[in-house]
């Protein structure tokens, strides 16, 4: 068994939707992970921060446009009129059910309620054509525990007892993204949560291999979207792949890898508009090579603790994640002196709190709109002359922290969010010969 999820641009209009049957229908058993239609996941946050203000006027006209939208879909997706019935009867409850909102109390439990209404569309289209599948609703079976981490335990007995009831099932289709919480309440796994689903339904049943598609051909060099002439990495592992998707690679969400990793599910990402293509593979097997790929990550803050008290103590660090773990915020990079640290984070929702508490240790200072690049590539530690092409590269940039010797696979640096797009061009250019 295979399990293929697909993103949001690859069910964004109804040819694209009718475009998936080649790819999921081939006689074996496989599980379609589905996202919402592309745009859709905008549209309802933007919904739920309406009602959240109290504008329930703007709220519903938000409501009644995408409504709209999707009647236009269903409108061309159907050959039949009795299937496109079926298909607005179940768009007409998604959005009744939304819109119900308009006179009751909003809180976060209605938002990730809101979030979770699911895409029906493609499971329709498939008994439409007399395609064998079955829809699964991912709220059957998968849930986090109260740390808001997959239940994994859970997952894999709740998806086999599921299946166990529809072995003859060819095309087993369910949602992205959505879950239970520890309490049975709707949630979520977060924003691109869709790729984390598939990971974990391919680890729960130890498929043969969990396919990505989106897009594009897989993971590239550099970012397609800032630098020209980019090529698609044919292989990773799965070490590198995290270090890429963790750092600014877009493509796959940073969670994808560690359930396939812990189970070696290999992981390929596909081109639903290039089929044909072979993407990129994804496995345990690492081939070191200088430099394979850049990638980089906006939204970053830098905090700087200096404290006479590190000076020959043992015990400062500790005091400092202590701090950082009571608000549940990682650190993405850290820097060490004799009296000085610097670690930065990409999450600033406690970030006032955090600094208060820090200046109890010490002078705190704060830098915002930073970007970290990680170049992917072989630095061990036992190889000499593997970065002086960065350093080169990055000559005329200033660089704020560099982290260096924590993994094989890759070494970061901390920029301006001002000098990132020529950063990730002078770096293509010296590490891979290639024109801006």
């Amino acid at each position: 068994m295979k399990i293929l999820k697909f993103g949001g641009t690859s069910v964004g209009n109804p040819e694209r939707m009718r475009a998936l049957i080649p790819l999921i229908v081939n006689g074996e058993q496989k599980i379609v992970v589905l996202s919402a239609m592309s745009g859709t996941t905008n549209s309802l946050i933007e919904i739920s921060g309406l009602f959240y203000t109290g504008d329930t006027t703007a709220a519903l006209e938000k409501v009644e446009t995408l409504r709209s939208k999707y009647h236009s879909h269903v409108g061309e997706l159907y050959a039949y009129e009795g299937t496109c019935q079926i298909g607005l009867d179940i768009v007409n409850s998604h959005f009744d059910f939304i819109a119900g909102y308009a006179n009751k109390p909003f809180s976060k439990i209605q938002e990730k309620a809101i979030l979770a209404q699911g895409e029906l569309m493609v499971h329709l289209l498939l008994q439409e054509n007399d395609i064998n599948s079955l829809l699964l609703p991912a709220l059957a079976f998968m849930r986090i525990d109260k740390y808001g981490e997959p239940d994994l335990l859970y997952i894999e007995e709740s998806l086999k007892r599921e299946l166990s009831n529809h072995k003859d099932s060819e095309i087993i289709i369910t949602q992205g993204f959505i879950c239970r919480n520890a309490y049975g309440e709707i949630d979520n796994l977060k924003r691109g949560g869709s790729d984390y689903t598939a990971s974990l339904i391919g680890a729960a049943l130890h498929t043969e291999e969990i396919q990505i598609w989106t897009d594009i051909n897989g993971f590239h060099n550099n970012d397609p979207r800032y630098v020209k002439k980019t090529r698609v990495i044919r292989e990773l592992s799965f070490d590198e792949a995290a270090e890429l998707a963790y750092f600014g690679a877009k493509i796959l969400h940073p969670s994808t890898i560690t359930p396939a990793r812990e189970k070696n599910i290999p992981v390929r990402l596909k081109n639903t508009m290039d089929p044909e293509d072979p993407g990129t593979l994804i496995t345990g097997k690492c081939v070191f090579e200088d430099y394979k790929a850049v990638a980089a990550k906006d939204g970053i803050s830098v905090i700087r603790i200096r404290s006479d008290r590190m000076l020959m103590a043992f015990g400062f660090l500790r005091k400092v994640f202590e701090i950082f773990e009571a608000y549940r915020t990682p650190i993405d990079m850290i820097t060490t002196s004799e009296v000085s640290v610097s670690l930065t984070i990409d999450n600033p929702d406690n970030l006032e709190h955090i600094i208060k508490a820090l200046k109890e240790l010490g002078t705190v200072d704060v830098e915002s709109n930073q970007s970290i690049i990680c170049i992917v590539g072989d630095f061990r530690t036992e190889r000499t002359g593997s970065a002086p092409e960065i350093f080169e590269a990055l000559n005329t940039i200033p660089l704020k922290m560099i982290s260096y010797g924590g993994s094989p696979y890759s070494l970061s640096l901390l920029i301006d969010s001002s000098d990132k797009v020529n950063a990730l061009r002078y770096l293509s250019k010296h590490l891979f010969n290639q024109k801006k």
